[in-house]
């Protein structure tokens, strides 16, 4: 079995306009979410969100590409830049047809579906733009990805709702482990912040209308983000003979179904997939230092997932530090285990552990280190990254410091 390492990361969200950006604002524990501002959000019950601000699809893309790539889409291309000038990969020749990418998201091109009700069923209009289709599928983002790059191997979409990029990138991982790809390009991306979109997730009852507080006894809900994270994962000797630098090894990878509830999340489903990355990665749980956590803010979430990781970890918990930085960026639906690998990324790294912000009142059920409000200096070795998912879909990733 083949090394995988990361050479390259990328991202956009509403911490930032890059990786960079958005982990020094994850250090310095700030709140990225805000009052959303779109059409006809004054109709909106929730009205808060980790919404984009400041970007400016015109001044990256010209008007026939605009017409095909959705916000989700200028959202995965504009990542996949930093994370390509960061690695210095190029695809060419043999190493274009070993390559590939495999992508998350849960919505697809949700404002281009938006956008198009509103014309056909609100204006009345008999027509829509002849792009509308190729535009707001879910394997836009991958497929313009793939032809930016020159990226001719394996190259699809994955959609598993919350836990999306957790699965894209163990599929990645996994493909370049078993000896059939080189390099992947891989992550995550959403844009769900339109009226149809915030609206839909309304009528599940578990929106917070304030602020996202996960592990604290006072919270009262998730809150929606928007944005996207792109990776370059690189067999290790590849990597090594072209002079990369490394930012982290991904070591382990394991998904489970839970078979039980589409909305409700199961114990045991999530403990199997915690177990089963760590087996994956030969991993003892005291060898983890961090986990960077699903985290929602709501309570069935937050109780289930410290439940399970108390399970699996047993004693050795006393020692974890697990934090969401769902707290400051929102919850990305699709693309949020992509912005959430940021975290472990600068664990492993640089030192630095995210914090949970928001955090007021300790909750007995969530009695793990959950690092409240302030980022906290410690290195660790070893992390974890959880995603469970709607439909009891569980998705959990390992990596380590190199």
């Amino acid at each position: 079995m083949k090394r995988v390492v990361i050479t390259g990361q990328g991202s956009i969200n509403a911490l930032g306009h890059s990786a960079v950006e958005t982990m020094e604002a994850m250090r310095e524990g700030t709140c990225g979410i805000k009052q959303l501002d779109f059409r006809d959000v004054d109709r909106l019950s929730i009205k808060i969100g980790g919404q984009v601000t400041g970007f400016d699809a015109e001044s990256q893309f010209n008007r026939q590409q605009i017409a095909l790539y959705d916000r989700y889409t200028q959202f995965t291309l504009h990542a996949a830049k930093e994370a390509m000038a960061q690695s210095g990969i190029e695809f060419s020749g043999e190493l274009a047809q070993r390559s590939g990418v495999i992508l998350g998201t849960a919505g697809g091109g949700m404002n281009t579906q938006d956008e198009n009700y509103r014309t056909v069923y609100e204006e009345g209009k008999n027509r829509v733009h002849p792009f509308v289709v190729p535009k707001l599928m879910n394997n836009a983002a991958t497929s313009h990805l793939s032809m930016t790059y020159n990226v001719m191997g394996p190259c699809f979409t994955v959609a598993t709702a919350c836990a999306s990029s957790n699965h894209a990138m163990g599929q990645a991982f996994n493909m370049i482990r078993c000896g059939m790809a080189d390099a992947m390009l891989t992550g995550g991306s959403e844009s769900m912040l339109c009226f149809g979109g915030v609206k839909a997730w309304e009528g599940l009852r578990v929106m917070s209308r304030d602020v996202c507080r996960p592990f604290s006894a006072n919270r009262n809900g998730m809150v929606q983000g928007e944005g996207a994270a792109v990776f370059v994962f690189e067999e290790y000797e590849h990597a090594r003979k072209r002079g990369a630098e490394i930012l982290a090894e991904v070591t382990g990878f394991a998904m489970t179904s839970d078979a039980a509830d589409i909305v409700m999340p199961s114990k045991q489903g999530a403990a199997r997939a915690i177990s089963g990355a760590l087996a994956d990665a030969k991993l003892n749980a005291s060898d983890v230092g961090y986990i960077n956590a699903h985290g929602t803010g709501t309570a069935a979430n937050d109780k289930t997932e410290c439940a399970a990781v108390s399970d699996v970890f047993g004693t050795a918990a006393d020692d974890l530090m697990i934090s969401s930085t769902k707290s400051m960026h929102g919850h990305l639906i699709g693309g949020t285990g992509a912005v959430e690998l940021l975290a472990c990324v600068m664990a492993l790294k640089d030192g630095v552990i995210a914090p949970t912000i928001g955090y007021e009142q300790e909750d007995p059920e969530c009695s793990l280190n959950v690092v409240p409000n302030v980022a906290r200096e410690a290195k660790v070795d070893h992390v974890l990254s959880n995603a469970f998912a709607f439909g009891g879909l569980n998705a959990v990733l390992a990596l380590s410091r190199i």
